[in-house]
C-alpha cells in the first residue's frame, strides 16, 4: 500500500504539467450558462445573488441553458467596443425549453455566465421561439477561440471530434 502511494506521489511530482494538461477536455474553458432569476426566499443552496441594474437579484445555480445545448454560434463586436457578443443556436430540445421558459418568466431576468463569470443579463420581455439566444456583451476573443475549438460557426458543418 505504501509503495503504491509513493509511486503515485513520484509521478505527480515528476510530471505536474502533464497532469494539469490532461485534466480537462478541449474547449473546457468555453463553459456557458444562462441562469433564470428566482425569488430571494427560495432555498439558499439553490440560488446565488447578483447585482443587476443596480438591484440585488437572485438566480438559479442550475443553468437553464448550457454549453451542451449549443449547436453553433456566431460572434459579433459589442456596442461597448471592448468585447464581443455571441449568438448561440440551440439544439431542438433546448429551443423548446427556452421557448417555454421565456413564455412563463416574462418580467424576470436571465443572466449569462461564460467560463464561470457573469458577463451579461437581459430582462425577459417576450417568448423566444427562434432557437437563438444572445449574449450582447462581455465575451473575450480568447473565449470565442475556445468556442471555435468545440462548436461550429452558424452556417458551417459540424466540428470533428
Amino acid at each position: 500500500m505504501k509503495f503504491r502511494t509513493l509511486a503515485l506521489l513520484a509521478i505527480a511530482v515528476a510530471f505536474p504539467t502533464s497532469l494539469a494538461d490532461a485534466s480537462g477536455k478541449p474547449g473546457q474553458d468555453a463553459r456557458l450558462g444562462f441562469h433564470l432569476e428566482m425569488d430571494a426566499t427560495d432555498n439558499p443552496r439553490m440560488i446565488f445573488p447578483q447585482e443587476v441594474s443596480g438591484k440585488m437579484r437572485y438566480f438559479s445555480r442550475s443553468s437553464a441553458i448550457n454549453t451542451a445545448d449549443i449547436v453553433a454560434f456566431s460572434p459579433f463586436p459589442s456596442e461597448d467596443g471592448q468585447s464581443y457578443g455571441v449568438v448561440f443556436q440551440l439544439k431542438p430540445a433546448a429551443s423548446r425549453r427556452l421557448s417555454a421558459l421565456t413564455a412563463t418568466n416574462q418580467g424576470r431576468w436571465m443572466i449569462s455566465q461564460v467560463s464561470g463569470r457573469v458577463v451579461d443579463g437581459v430582462m425577459i420581455d417576450r417568448q423566444v421561439d427562434d432557437g437563438l439566444i444572445v449574449i450582447w456583451k462581455g465575451v473575450t476573443l480568447a473565449e470565442i477561440e475556445q468556442y471555435d475549438k468545440v462548436t461550429p460557426r452558424i452556417g458551417q458543418g459540424k466540428k470533428k471530434k
